[in-house]
């Protein structure tokens, strides 16, 4: 059995999907895929339940999943105390992100940033705004990519990337889908698909409400992957921030810009990181992927 196929269905499950799985551990989903059916014939049960595009934990696979966060865990602990008696211990730098993200600059950023200082281990978390916002507070990540809901706190380091535009996938068979641009006034036409847990889609649907003003009904996904085959099915659209340089939809989606009126619909986004947590290395990150959304 090897480590990273325990590290892969690991990061499966927690992010509930295969697409972002492998988006976080920087391999391709077919991959990811491959490996966890390697790892279920080495130890000769099912792990996970597989039906369309959706999956479930099978007994054995929820059995399996709780020892194995465990195990990763005590072996990243016996890597650093390894390290840290051979005198070769990392610096750990821990980003949070957006779960709507898709952009490439961030992997860019890390790829970037993991070469010019190699001796810094960075992890990487997605999450909600609100998720990611608790984990800064909470001291369980040091610096976040996420969008600006809220006036700027002097206890943070606040570092404004972009003012970027905002899209909705539509699927390729609505009627908008021609579209050169949608207006919020017609898409009240449509469900407004959100990704949110199920304790936070009240606060998530207010936001959207209220401060950028969409109307009409709103639906919920746990993950982009589920939001985006929500969008396919023609159930709603998907507003998605147009961060950086996203991937192409799928033949099946169309991503059109909305606009406010006669304005595009802008959102703004930023790095925070705790004043006190200061130093180069979050600096360097900042600057990495600063320069290289504005390469653009």
């Amino acid at each position: 059995m090897l480590l990273r196929q325990m590290q892969y269905f690991a990061a499966v499950v927690a992010c509930n999907s295969f697409t972002e799985a492998a988006e976080q551990c920087y391999i391709s989903q077919s991959a990811i895929s491959q490996q966890i059916q390697a790892l279920e014939r080495e130890l000769g049960v099912t792990l996970i339940h597989r039906e369309n595009r959706r999956f479930s934990l099978t007994p054995a696979g929820e059995y399996f999943y709780s020892r194995c966060t465990g195990l990763l865990d005590e072996i990243a602990d016996l890597r650093r105390e390894t390290a840290r008696i051979g005198g070769a211990e990392q610096v750990p730098l821990r980003i949070g992100y957006p779960r709507c993200y898709s952009g490439q600059e961030l992997h860019q950023a890390v790829a970037e940033f993991s070469r010019v200082q190699p001796k810094v281990a960075i992890s990487i978390v997605s999450g909600t705004h609100e998720e990611l916002y608790d984990r800064l507070r909470s001291g369980a990540v040091d610096m976040i990519l996420n969008d600006q809901r809220r006036a700027f706190s002097d206890e943070y380091v606040n570092i404004p990337l972009l003012q970027c535009g905002c899209c909705a996938e539509i699927s390729a068979q609505h009627k908008f889908a021609g579209r050169e641009r949608v207006t919020l006034e017609s898409l009240t036409q449509l469900p407004c698909i959100l990704i949110a847990p199920r304790d936070q889609q009240h606060a998530e649907q207010e936001y959207y409400q209220h401060a950028l003003g969409f109307k009409g009904q709103f639906l919920f996904a746990g993950s982009l992957e589920e939001a985006r085959l929500m969008a396919v099915g023609n159930r709603g659209f998907l507003p998605v921030d147009c961060i950086g340089t996203l991937p192409p939809v799928a033949e099946s989606l169309r991503r059109i810009p909305i606009y406010r009126r006669e304005m595009p619909l802008l959102r703004s986004y930023c790095l925070f990181w705790r004043r006190e947590n200061a130093g180069p290395a979050i600096q360097q990150f900042a600057d990495i992927l600063r320069k290289s959304l504005h390469a653009k």
